[in-house]
C-alpha cells in the first residue's frame, strides 16, 4: 500500500512531463519537492505557489560559507542586491584572492568579508567574534541566517581512495558544516532564524566512484534532520538544498584538477590493486568522471533561488531540488526502492509473529 501511495504521489510530476515539459532549472515551474517530505501549493500549470517574504530585510544578516567562488560568491551577490547584511566567509580573504576581493571591491558597508576556514576552530570563533561585535543587537538579536555552502569534492572508487582522502572531505563538507553551525547557533536562536546547509542530490542516493562526496552529503542530510527537530521550539528553520549536477558552474573540477587527482590517485595506489584493476581501466573511470564535469550546467540560479526562498519565505521548505527531471526521477526511483524495501521487510516480520503467536 505504501507503495502505490508513494507511486500515486509521483505520477502528477511526471504526468506534467506531457503536457509541457518543465525544466526544473526554471526557478517557478522547478525545484520540485521529494513527495512526503514537503508538499508546497501548486498553482496553475503545477507552478509552486510562493509564499510571502519576511520583513524588515535590510536589517537582516546572513553569513554564508565559502564565498571564494561558485554559488557562494554568486548568492552573496544576489543576497546583497535584496537588501541583506551580508557577512561573506572566504578561505582565502588573508591571502587577497577569490571571491573576497571582488566583494570587498563593492565598497558596500552592507557586505563584509571574514576569513573563514570551516576547518579551523579557532578561525570560526574569530568569525563569530566579528560578528558578533558589528551585529547592532547582539544580546535581543542576531544572526538570521546561516548557510553552509563551503564544499569540496573528490572521485575514485573506494579501493583507489586513500583513508587521508576520505578524512579531508569528510573535514569540510560534513564537520566544518556542524563546527559552524555549533558556533552560529546562539547568534541564529536570538533571531529565529535560519539555517540552509547545502547538501547534493548525492545526500540522496548513491553513485559509484564518488562514496567520499556521498558519505558526507548523507551525513549532511541527517544533521540538518536531527538540528530541525531540535530547534523547532525555537522558532529557527532548518532547510536543505539538494543541487543536482552544476560542477560546471561551480569551479569545483578543471580538467587540470581531474588529471592531477587521478595522477596522484594511481601514484599511491597499492601494489595489488594496480595489478588487479589494470591501467585501462582505471583510466576509463577518470574519462568518465572528466564527461560527468563536462555535463552540468554553467547556470547556477536555480541553487540561488533556492536558497534565496529557504531565506526570505514566512514558509520555508524543508528540501529544495534545483536539478533536472534526469535526477529527479533517479531520486524517486531510489525513494520507491526505499519503500517497497521497508515494506516487504515489514510483512515478513508481521508474518513471522503471526506464526509464532500461541494458538487460543
Amino acid at each position: 500500500m505504501a507503495t502505490l501511495l508513494a507511486a500515486a504521489r509521483i505520477s502528477r510530476p511526471l504526468s506534467q512531463l506531457a503536457v509541457r515539459a518543465p525544466h526544473l532549472k526554471d526557478a517557478h515551474a522547478g525545484f520540485r519537492p521529494l513527495p512526503g517530505f514537503c508538499t508546497p501549493l501548486c498553482g496553475p500549470q503545477g507552478r509552486r505557489s510562493y509564499g510571502t517574504e519576511v520583513e524588515q530585510i535590510g536589517e537582516r544578516s546572513v553569513l554564508i560559507t565559502g564565498c571564494d567562488s561558485g554559488f557562494g560568491f554568486a548568492l552573496a551577490r544576489h543576497l546583497h542586491e535584496k537588501g541583506f547584511i551580508i557577512y561573506a566567509g572566504c578561505l582565502l580573504k588573508e591571502q587577497g584572492r577569490g571571491g573576497a576581493k571582488d566583494l570587498d571591491n563593492m565598497k558596500s558597508d552592507r557586505m563584509r568579508t571574514v576569513q573563514l576556514n570551516v576547518c579551523d576552530s579557532e578561525d570560526v570563533a574569530r568569525a563569530v567574534d566579528y560578528v558578533t561585535s558589528t551585529l547592532k543587537d547582539s544580546e535581543t538579536g542576531g544572526v538570521w541566517g546561516l548557510v553552509n555552502n563551503a564544499g569540496i569534492s573528490t572521485f575514485g572508487e573506494v579501493e583507489f581512495t586513500s583513508m587521508d582522502t576520505y578524512k579531508e572531505v569528510a573535514e569540510v563538507n560534513l564537520w566544518g558544516t556542524i563546527r559552524t553551525t555549533k558556533a552560529f547557533l546562539p547568534l541564529i536562536r536570538r533571531s529565529k532564524g535560519r539555517v540552509v546547509n547545502i547538501s547534493s542530490m548525492m545526500g540522496r542516493m548513491a553513485n559509484p566512484a564518488r562514496s567520499p562526496y556521498c558519505i558526507t552529503k548523507f551525513g549532511v542530510e541527517a544533521f540538518s534532520d536531527c538540528l530541525r527537530y531540535e530547534m523547532r521550539p525555537h522558532d529557527v528553520k532548518v532547510c536543505i538544498v539538494e543541487p543536482g549536477n552544476f560542477i560546471a558552474g561551480t569551479s569545483l573540477y578543471s580538467p587540470e584538477r581531474i588529471k592531477a587527482i587521478a595522477d596522484k590517485m594511481w601514484d599511491e595506489l597499492p601494489e595489488i590493486v594496480r595489478r588487479d584493476y589494470g591501467r585501462k581501466y582505471f583510466d576509463e573511470q577518470v574519462a568518465k568522471m572528466e564527461s560527468y564535469c563536462n555535463s552540468g550546467s554553467t547556470d547556477t540560479s536555480p541553487v540561488i533561488d533556492s536558497i534565496t526562498h529557504a531565506l526570505t519565505s514566512t514558509s520555508p521548505y524543508t528540501r529544495y531540488h534545483p536539478m533536472d527531471y534526469y535526477w529527479w526521477l533517479r531520486m524517486q526511483r531510489d525513494l520507491l526502492g526505499t519503500i517497497y524495501f521497508r515494506v516487504f521487510h515489514f510483512v515478513r516480520f508481521i508474518s513471522a509473529a503471526k506464526a509464532r503467536a500461541p494458538l487460543h
